[in-house]
């Protein structure tokens, strides 16, 4: 019979790495089950061979899905590794309190600003920096930046919380690092930015922004492993393999990768010694995980979900995904930028496949395509500007284009597979708007690509602009595997 997981019921040698002290040191934002599953693990293995009081503070932002069984559970929770093989399961015991954001900022502003922290680690996703799609700044004309803005407002958004608890840290001056863990290229460097962008226009003092500048870190960072939603199964699988309940079970794969500059104002926990990796090589990491993973595994989702596949490796199944996502690699990724130091392209690739095969992973193909107006942003454009500007059409880059049009904002006439309408879009009434009276496919195109949801650069070339709406017609008339036969006739 099982019993419920706790900190007095975590089963003997269950434990993965150290149980945190009470003092915490860590304050996150945006405790789902990616943070979780990666930067918990590396906090909790850094401690159990260097100890330090790095317990985490974790809010998520607007839901207490999580909140309520973590708190429930004494903040204690599995992690469910899935491999090809089989699985197996441990149990994290470093968060030391729980919250939900927007259900008391100032405890997040309170957080931020306490000398007892020393760093602020992020997953709040691509679309919680609020940043300007086109532009890639803030977004001050957002209505809840914009409010967070105003004098004596209550931050209701994650750059707000995280800016007006840096104004209240200055008082006390202690260093402090920012450290984004979202797919975000040059992430820290997009924080602080951002970050800087809301206190000029929130208008503080000269001597908050000194802070800000000479005692607050930005570290830019690569992660990478990936995590699917929790289902009952995992529930099930933890059951059986530990004998206790968990409702908040993190299934993850057996990869994991972490790649950091080692810029903390304020110390950090020894993460070096949990696996992570110090570089000053992070943007030639950036581009491996944000173009070769990340990129193709938009391809992959967008063309699975055509296709009927629901998870990522029924999708990795179809010859004609396989063929398209490993084109993509070779004809219109690795010739973009220069990889790290000893990077073996064949060697990752060939990780990639196995990644990406797993049955157990179950990872949805719509939650991989969900938010794909601002991550295709991060992995695609300034990869197509490269060939484009050197007289070559990135076919693999336009066919995730047009499979991506055809999921969240299809022509008239075109009912994609339902599980399309699955997808998280918050573009998705915009591109609606903009699409709106198109008469042609190539119109239809046009005026997503120069509506704003594309860089201008990118907008401007039009000869890509029309490879998109030729491949988006084959799609709709013919079929997603029409289309991606006429990419692979091109190469």
């Amino acid at each position: 019979m099982t019993q419920p997981l706790g900190r007095e019921s975590v089963p003997a040698g269950s434990l993965i790495g150290a149980s945190a002290p009470d003092r915490t040191g860590i304050v996150h934002l945006g405790l789902g089950n990616f943070h979780r599953a990666h930067g918990a693990v590396y906090t909790a293995r850094a401690m159990a061979a260097a100890g330090g009081n790095w317990g985490i503070r974790g809010f998520a932002h607007s839901s207490d899905r999580i909140v309520g069984p973590m708190r429930a559970q004494d903040n204690v929770y599995s992690i469910l590794q899935l491999t090809e093989h089989g699985a197996e399961a441990g149990v994290v015991d470093v968060h030391r309190d729980t919250g939900v954001a927007v259900h008391d900022p100032e405890a997040v502003v309170d957080a931020i600003a306490d000398p007892a922290h020393r760093i602020v680690t992020l997953t709040v996703s691509e679309n919680g920096y609020t940043r300007d799609p086109a532009t890639g700044r803030l977004a001050l004309d957002h209505p809840e930046v914009a409010a967070d803005l105003a004098a004596d407002s209550t931050p209701r958004t994650s750059v707000g919380m995280l800016a007006r608890g840096l104004e209240k840290r200055a008082a006390s001056g202690e260093g402090f690092a920012v450290l984004s863990c979202d797919n975000l290229q040059s992430s820290g460097d997009v924080t602080r930015a951002v970050v800087d962008e809301f206190l000029r226009a929130a208008d503080v003092s000269d001597d908050v922004l000194s802070f800000v500048s000479t005692s607050v870190s930005f570290p830019n960072a690569m992660v990478d492993r990936i995590v699917p939603k929790s289902t009952e199964e995992h529930t099930r699988l933890v059951a059986d393999l530990l004998g206790v309940e968990d409702r908040c079970p993190v299934p993850a794969e057996d990869f994991t990768m972490w790649v950091l500059e080692d810029d903390f104002a304020g110390g950090r926990p020894a993460w070096d010694l949990a696996g992570a990796t110090f570089s000053d090589e992070i943007e030639a990491y950036e581009m491996v995980k944000l173009r070769l993973l990340n990129g193709s595994h938009s391809l992959i989702a967008y063309l699975g979900i055509l296709s009927g596949a629901p998870t990522i490796d029924i999708a990795w199944s179809q010859d004609f995904v396989r063929d398209a996502v490993l084109g993509g690699i070779a004809d219109d990724y690795l010739p973009t930028f220069t990889p790290p130091t000893g990077f073996d392209a064949e060697a990752y690739v060939s990780q990639l496949d196995a990644r990406w095969r797993n049955p157990l992973i179950g990872h949805a193909t719509t939650q991989v395509g969900t938010d794909g107006s601002v991550k295709l942003l991060q992995r695609m454009p300034d990869a197509a500007l490269f060939h484009l500007r050197r007289g070559h059409v990135p076919h693999h880059l336009a066919l995730c284009t047009a499979a991506w049009i055809a999921c969240v904002a299809p022509p008239t006439g075109f009912n994609p597979h339902p599980l399309a309408a699955r997808i998280v879009e918050p573009a998705r009434d915009r591109l609606a708007a903009a699409v709106d009276g198109a008469v042609t496919v190539l119109d239809h195109v046009r005026r997503i690509v120069n509506g704003g949801f594309f860089p201008d650069a990118l907008a401007a070339q039009e000869v890509f602009t029309a490879r998109v709406a030729e491949l988006l017609t084959l799609i709709t008339r013919d079929g997603v595997r029409a289309a991606a036969a006429d990419v692979a006739s091109a190469r």
